[in-house]
């Protein structure tokens, strides 16, 4: 076995036995706790036995951070690098790659043959893969398990989850023999403390020692009329003064708004964190940094870092958050601002964590903070080998009590969720390696079909209700033992009845008029109406004291049937929502002549291999030939405006996009449309984006326009204009590889690309 410089937990002992005995495993541990030297293990062997490991991991700046941290520990020879774009040394024994890469290289698709993809492969790490959760990526880890060869061993990495024993049985049935390594021990144990701004010197213990709440604690003030408070104090210098005070430091401050990160940022800017030798350090390691990044060099929160504080947000530019980094991790910065994000698993530990408050903004309203969410950030604090003890510190605020805290900190961790969901290109490359059966065979393999119970839970429950309260109606006593039907065919007696006597009299009205009393007709309908009487009388309903009580149950049965018969055609339509999802693309795709006779044409064969958002929308862009007559700016500018899924429709640059780009827009709304009506008519939902926000910019910065005149045409932070136009090479970069694509397109696209990745859109 491989012998680490410190003696290993019992969790990751047994992780490594499994590992050598060739099982799969799921290893389930809070973060901090030590589930990347599980990785290294299987790596150790990996190189031992000149097999080959793949280390996923959720996120790009993720895999780059493995990818250095891998090579001076393995050598740089040994260690590769995939990512969307980016590729170095691929075939090497260790290979890191985003999840998305992986899943893809499962596919027969532009990534190559899956056997040669996965040649001498035997270990595959799936590092955070409670990202299965993730709305919008979730279905990738799914995907990757599901498809992954079953001779390859699965070593999954996760932070504590409440179904971990369901995801591991999972994996257990569609892959291979797969172990739960569980444990909830944390080597650097957490204190939870509270803010309370009435008490702004000191901190309080959020629990008692028997984890009740602390009675000192008192609920923030209410704001007063307008909104005002008295004399409103800067709470943030506060708690990060008592932090520094009780030698609580290095802190990452977690907040929800990357404004709130800088306004953070700068109100504890006064505070003297540093030392005299560290303030020196940090001059020498920001001096050695500008030296390659010299464009950072008026960036207008340099100055902050030579107090020891700094924010860490999407906003930013990479290089800037790169430099953050690494001066965090030489404890240079003593506090970060940084939005949740970054609990994501950048190797930033800090002895505290600090958590603004326990609810935050989503695009659906206020909604409190996921006790996973919670465990994510807090679980930053404590650094292994460092710290004897991790503290996390909530802030009081006046949208929430200190009971909500002490609930939310007490809570165990959510379940994982599948994400599971059918898309065109996931259609097209099953279809062309399998016949429909075997495509449904794999469907029904998801997670989410799996744990479908679990899903349908309150379903089912309203379920036995509709029928345990239809079983009582339906059971309740007749005193004179009748049955429903009986007193059905009563009440149908009874309106009968009621309407021959009603005919009855008015004929005999008519028939005194004319002084004919015995007219036929009258003695026809009296005696029928007499019949139907003595009908009625059988039943002894007229003289039961429970007829309208028995009357009304009738009513409440025929609604509950009508609502059990719902209920049960929801729950046969929720047990098979994503082979219906399967049919529901596959039949637009053969309306789009994507599909014939159950196999992909030369369109879906592109259309299976593109990556983005709507696959099928970029694929009829890209086979309509609306790209075909544009330069390489104009196809810059035409592809950002369909990776922008920013909504400001109405708001744009100074500077208008060019004639082309704009009847290529054109053109690429009728499209829109026509996939839009089969989409609604399948019950589909797949965004198709066309905003063309940032595409001036794009058209300038591919002619060689300055970023600083890029940068100030729009409020836009510079990180998010970067991460569109990353975005923007994503899809380019398809668009070199794609079949049956022009020459002149491939050569466009890789002129564009060319052009946008410069400093600093290209650091990563």
């Amino acid at each position: 076995m491989y012998k680490f410089d410190f003696e290993p937990d019992d969790f990751q002992k047994e992780a490594f036995d499994c590992i050598n005995d060739s099982k799969s495993i799921v290893v389930c541990a809070p973060t901090g706790a030590g589930k990347t030297c599980i990785a290294e293990h299987a790596i150790h062997r990996a190189l031992e036995e000149n097999t080959r490991l793949f280390y996923t991991t959720p996120l790009k700046a993720l895999s780059n951070q493995k990818f250095y941290d891998f090579g001076r520990k393995y050598g740089e020879g040994n260690v590769g690098l995939l990512t969307g774009d980016t590729s170095i040394n691929r075939e090497a024994p260790i290979v890191v790659m985003t999840t998305e890469v992986f899943r893809n290289m499962l596919y027969n698709t532009n990534f190559g043959n899956v056997k040669d993809n996965l040649k001498d492969v035997k270990y595959v790490v799936l590092d955070e893969v409670h990202y299965m959760n993730d709305e919008q990526r979730g279905t990738v880890w799914e995907e990757s398990i599901i498809y992954c060869p079953s001779n390859i061993q699965i070593i999954a990495l996760s932070a504590t989850i409440a179904n971990s024993k369901q995801l591991c049985d999972w994996i257990n049935t569609v892959h291979s023999k797969t172990e739960l390594i569980y444990t909830d021990f944390r080597p650097v144990p957490l204190r939870h403390y509270y803010f309370d701004s009435s008490k702004p010197t000191e901190i309080l213990p959020l629990l008692t020692p028997d984890g009740k709440l602390n009675r000192k604690i008192k609920p923030e003030k209410k704001m007063n009329y307008y909104g005002r408070q008295a004399k409103k104090r800067n709470t943030v210098k506060d708690v990060i003064s008592v932090l520094h005070k009780k030698e609580m430091l290095p802190a990452i401050f977690f907040t929800f708004s990357r404004k709130k990160c800088d306004e953070n940022m700068e109100k504890c800017s006064e505070i003297n964190l540093i030392t005299n030798e560290e303030a020196k350090q940090i001059r020498i390691e920001i001096q050695e940094f500008l030296k390659e990044h010299t464009y950072l060099e008026n960036n207008k929160n340099l100055e902050y870092l030579y107090n020891g504080v700094a924010s860490h947000h999407a906003g930013l530019l990479p290089a800037w958050k790169l430099l953050v980094e690494r001066l965090f991790q030489k404890g240079l910065i003593k506090v970060v601002f940084a939005t949740e994000t970054l609990a994501a698993g950048i190797n930033m530990p800090a002895r505290t964590t600090v958590i603004s408050a326990i609810s935050k903004r989503t695009d659906s309203g206020h909604r409190m903070l996921t006790a996973n969410e919670f465990l994510q950030m807090s679980g930053r604090a404590g650094r292994r080998g460092m710290d004897k003890i991790g503290y996390v510190v909530v802030m009081g605020t006046q949208f929430q009590s200190p009971d909500e805290v002490a609930e939310l900190v007490k809570s165990a961790s959510n379940p994982l969720e599948s994400r599971f969901s059918p898309s065109y290109s996931m259609v097209l490359n099953l279809l062309q390696n399998l016949e429909l059966e075997q495509a449904k065979e794999l469907i029904l393999k998801s997670f989410g079909y799996f744990s479908s119970n679990d899903r349908l839970k309150p379903i089912i429950l309203q379920q036995l209700n509709y029928e345990q309260t239809l079983t009582k109606l339906k059971n309740e006593k007749c005193p004179f033992n009748l049955t429903s039907e009986d007193l059905i065919e009563f009440n149908r007696l009874k309106d009968k009845f009621i309407v021959y006597r009603k005919l009855t009299r008015t004929l005999q009205k008519q028939a005194k008029q004319k002084g004919d009393k015995n007219a036929p007709e009258v003695l026809e309908y009296t005696n029928q109406t007499n019949e139907i009487r003595k009908q009625m009388e059988q039943y002894k309903c007229e003289i039961c004291r429970g007829y309208k009580k028995h009357m009304k149950n009738l009513e409440i049965i025929n609604r509950y049937e009508k609502r059990y018969k719902e209920t049960c055609k929801n729950i046969e339509k929720q047990k098979d929502i994503y082979w219906n999802k399967f049919l529901a693309h596959k039949d637009i795709l053969e309306k789009m002549g994507y599909i014939q006779n159950g196999y992909p044409t030369d369109s879906g064969i592109v259309c299976s291999m593109v990556r983005a958002e709507n696959e099928l929308f970029l694929s009829e862009i890209i086979l309509k030939g609306i790209l075909d007559e544009l330069q390489p700016y104009e196809l810059a500018s035409v592809i950002c405006a369909l990776v922008t899924e920013d909504l400001r429709t109405d708001v744009y640059p100074n500077c208008p996009i060019s004639k082309n780009t704009r009847k290529a827009l054109n053109k690429i709304k009728e499209i829109r449309k026509k996939i839009a009506i089969l989409q609604r008519e399948e019950d589909i939902d797949t965004e198709m984006y066309i905003n063309s926000f940032y595409s001036p910019l794009m058209e300038q910065w591919v002619q060689d326009t300055p970023w600083e005149d890029i940068a100030k045409q729009v409020d836009s932070s510079e990180g998010d204009i970067v991460r569109i136009f990353k975005r923007t090479v994503d899809v380019l970069r398809q668009l070199t590889i794609l079949p049956h694509i022009s020459e002149e397109v491939k050569s466009n696209a890789k002129i564009a690309i060319q052009n946008i990745l410069k400093e600093p859109v290209d650091v990563d």
